[in-house]
């Protein structure tokens, strides 16, 4: 593929991700043309770390809902300074059944969770994906204008 539609494909990708990932936009610059990568790396980083955390704490015979609420207000925040918004958005609800003590629902927000952090890793990692088929063919990966 020649490297000015693989630049037009990144354009259109990151556009779409961008409309999702809001702050993703804020955060990329010609300066540091890989921080984006590094700061996702860091995200998936500790919310397998979270998760993993979670999933043990939801298994006890005595669920401490104070340290799950801990633990998802962690999430949260990271997942809010890279703009997952549907990540955010399901820590909000699981925050809620924290609150209330809902064993059930925990579970089931942890599941969902676990899902939309998949989805973010995956399509961040077509993204990326793409920016090294641009590079490998002596592209340039473009910067996108901050609107």
């Amino acid at each position: 593929m020649e490297v000015s539609r693989l630049q037009r494909r990144y354009i259109d990708f990151i556009s779409a991700l961008f409309h999702e990932f809001t702050e993703l936009q804020h955060l990329q610059d010609e300066s540091n043309p890989d921080f984006v990568s590094e700061v996702a790396s860091l995200f998936f980083e500790d919310s397998e770390r979270l998760l993993n955390e979670l999933s043990r704490t939801l298994d006890q015979q005595t669920v401490d809902f104070k340290k799950i609420d801990a633990h998802v207000h962690q999430l949260k925040g990271s997942s809010a300074s890279i703009g997952a918004q549907r990540v955010k958005n399901v820590c909000l609800t699981f925050r809620s059944c924290c609150d209330e003590n809902n064993l059930e629902g925990c579970l089931g927000c942890l599941q969902q969770v676990k899902q939309e952090c998949y989805l973010v890793k995956n399509k961040l990692d077509a993204l990326f994906r793409l920016e090294q088929q641009i590079l490998a063919t002596g592209g340039v990966v473009p910067i996108m204008s901050k609107d």
